[in-house]
């Protein structure tokens, strides 16, 4: 028969080891007898058993020695203590020792088998979920190596395309940028004026902690948001003076003709909101939607602030540049009506002497464009 149905019934009474073998052996298991601490001791050593039944009290050696003796050389060993009804408390303590159940005398035989199938279910459980565990972490480290091998190509495979999507999104720029500089060029009441203005909004935004790829959407909305420019006529464009009624018209047209011109590329969606709806004003008395308030996007309030403070502090053939204080005070004036406030607040917050660096800085950048007029804070 299978060792795992061996059972060792430990009792100095011969009747009660006699009574135990002989129901044991009907119910399936093989069962041996010991009459004492020492003789238990003795059959463990030379055979494996799978259960040990032990009374409690014996002469000499106790049932709590042999259970203190027992787990001490075999942990998973299970015991089931035996006492009789008046000595609960000594089975109560056993089990606090390691003992896996207990009887009292006189017992009921079916109750005793139904405490032995109970306690030999538990022990076949435990072992299975302990080599089930054993073998998840055999699983576990297999999984683990390799995810680790996939991380690695994985991790290489995306420095590469992190170094072919820069080189891309250089490109990207390389190709708005040089859109815009021919742009301006057209135009030479604006040149640096597009370049400024990426500057400008993109300072006012970040003070409002816009960041990542909301800022990078911003940024290329602010380069292209006069790319719409591009279908007005020279003659309107380029005239030195005031602009009749009828130019103004055709000139307001010009954030439609960019939505149109840009609109079917993908990763210029969210740009996109500058280059609409940058002629929206607070109070919904701007162009092209009449937008109002909150309904006009946030990109393009951030970015009518910092618009007009380069259309101010630049100068034209009408004019020459006002200086940063009557740029400010404009923007002052006008919150509430054509600004949103909360936006013309941060701006108002905003040294003069982070403007002045922005400017020399764009200077810099696009002095070689020779009909140039660098912007002069007074």
């Amino acid at each position: 028969m299978d060792d795992l149905k061996k059972i060792l019934v430990v009792d100095d009474e011969p009747s009660v080891r006699e009574v135990l073998s002989e129901g044991l052996d009907l119910s399936g298991y093989e069962c041996f007898t010991a009459s004492n601490y020492s003789e238990a001791l003795e059959k463990l050593k030379s055979d494996r058993f799978q259960l040990v039944l032990s009374d409690i009290n014996m002469p000499g050696e106790s049932g709590i020695d042999l259970l203190r003796t027992i787990k001490e050389h075999d942990h998973d060993m299970d015991v089931i203590m035996v006492t009789g009804v008046i000595d609960i408390d000594s089975a109560i303590h056993a089990m606090r020792l390691g003992a896996s159940d207990y009887v009292t005398k006189p017992f009921n035989f079916e109750e005793l088998r139904i405490v032995i199938e109970r306690t030999l279910e538990k022990r076949r459980l435990i072992q299975e979920n302990r080599e089930y565990q054993l073998n998840l972490e055999k699983k576990v480290r297999e999984r683990t190596e390799e995810i680790l091998s996939k991380t690695k190509e994985i991790e290489r495979l995306y420095n590469e395309l992190s170094v072919a999507f820069h080189q891309i999104q250089e490109n990207y720029n390389a190709t708005l940028e040089a859109l815009i500089v021919a742009l301006d060029t057209r135009d030479a009441e604006t040149q640096g004026h597009s370049k400024r203005v990426v500057e400008y909004t993109s300072l006012i935004a970040e003070r409002i902690g816009i960041v990542g790829k909301n800022m990078v959407d911003i940024r290329r909305g602010a380069l292209l948001h006069d790319v719409g420019k591009i279908g007005i006529p020279d003659a309107i464009l380029r005239k030195p003076g005031k602009l009749t009624d009828e130019e103004w018209c055709i000139m307001r047209k010009h954030p439609e003709y960019g939505y149109k011109v840009l609109s079917g590329i993908k990763f210029l969606e969210d740009a996109l909101l500058i280059v609409l709806h940058h002629h929206e004003r607070w109070d919904g008395t701007g162009y092209p939607g009449g937008l109002k308030n909150g309904s006009i996007p946030l990109a393009a309030r951030i970015f009518a602030v910092a618009d007009t403070l380069d259309a101010m502090t630049s100068p034209r053939p009408y004019r020459n540049a006002l200086t940063y204080e009557q740029a400010r005070d404009e923007v002052l004036k006008f919150k509430g009506t054509q600004f949103d406030p909360m936006v013309a607040d941060v701006f108002l917050s905003i040294p003069k002497s982070d403007w002045e660096a922005i400017d020399r800085r764009i200077h810099e950048e696009i002095s070689i464009v020779q009909s140039f007029v660098p912007v002069k804070f007074k």
